[in-house]
């Protein structure tokens, strides 16, 4: 392929990938793509895209009354119901994410197969895609704390954006990692749903942090701490359910600290997985 650059003539080897780069350098594609899958979601519905709305409000509903009410949680954290559906939120956000990236080259494996496009795109489309999907999440949780009587400020809603952050670039690098092994090795995918099933438990969503910290030793709360999803969770407790005054609000400790680490292993992840996922591109349309 022969590109002009200024007065220089430039040969570039024809399919040859520059990774991420590319995947923006294709942008209308991209939307193109992240359309297509949202539309399939609520292709033959009646009510389309007000399932996303319904669904949160119903979780709401089934913890504040089976969770809060009859098991009485809302005794030992104040606002319960919010405080478990701001964090399922952005985990969930985390599983469709990994998940669906992980599985997004098989999936696409027609396309891949038949022209060439950056296969990037494909893991950074499934993580647009949940993104998607998570904000009318993040928005019925808005909407149910201000009833309560929310009113954030700017460390709030830095805190939601930045959790945001991680998790996006989190599961972009783990879906290109996982997706490119799992062209080759099937058992990736069922490896990723134990990940994804433990994710809920590994950080601090159905429970406090502080029955982490009261019951390991402090080498271990350390560890906790330092898994990314610790921070993106609390990041989110710290946005939607802080501001609503709860008797026992307790911060994380060093929680900005650890949502910087969290940052860090985030953007290191998706190295590693650009790396794998280039390494493994050639033989894609081979093993598919």
């Amino acid at each position: 392929m022969r590109v002009e650059s200024g007065d220089t003539a430039v040969l570039r080897e024809p399919g040859r990938s520059r990774g991420l780069w590319d995947v923006f350098g294709h942008r209308h594609l991209l939307g193109l793509i992240v359309r297509k899958e949202v539309q399939i979601r609520y292709r033959g519905s009646v009510f389309g895209w007000l399932w996303s709305y319904v669904k949160p409000l119903v979780q709401f509903l089934v913890f504040y009354i089976a969770l809060g009410v009859f098991m009485g949680l809302n005794k030992n954290i104040d606002f319960y119901a919010i405080y478990i559906l701001s964090g399922i939120t952005i985990v969930t956000f985390f599983n469709e994410a990994f998940s669906n990236g992980t599985r997004s080259l098989i999936d696409n494996a027609a396309l891949i197969k038949k022209i060439y496009l950056p296969r990037e795109m494909f893991p950074v489309a499934s993580m647009l895609v949940a993104l998607v999907n998570s904000l009318p999440q993040i928005l019925v949780v808005i909407v149910i704390s201000m009833f309560f009587g929310w009113t954030p400020g700017a460390a709030q809603l830095g805190a939601l954006v930045l959790g945001l952050v991680i998790i996006s670039l989190l599961s972009t690098g783990l879906g290109m990692l996982f997706g490119a092994i799992n062209v080759t090795f099937r058992d990736a995918q069922s490896f990723v749903e134990i990940i994804v099933m433990c994710a809920v438990w590994a950080s601090p969503v159905m429970y406090h942090w502080d029955m982490v910290a009261s019951q390991v030793p402090s080498w271990l709360f350390t560890l906790y701490r330092l898994n990314p999803l610790t921070p993106a969770v609390e990041l989110f407790h710290y946005g939607l359910w802080f501001p609503l005054n709860p008797g026992d609000a307790r911060v994380l400790p060093d929680m900005w600290m650890y949502a910087g680490w969290a940052l860090v292993t985030a953007v290191v992840v998706l190295f590693i997985g650009q790396f794998v996922f280039r390494r493994q591109e050639g033989r894609f349309a081979q093993d598919l």
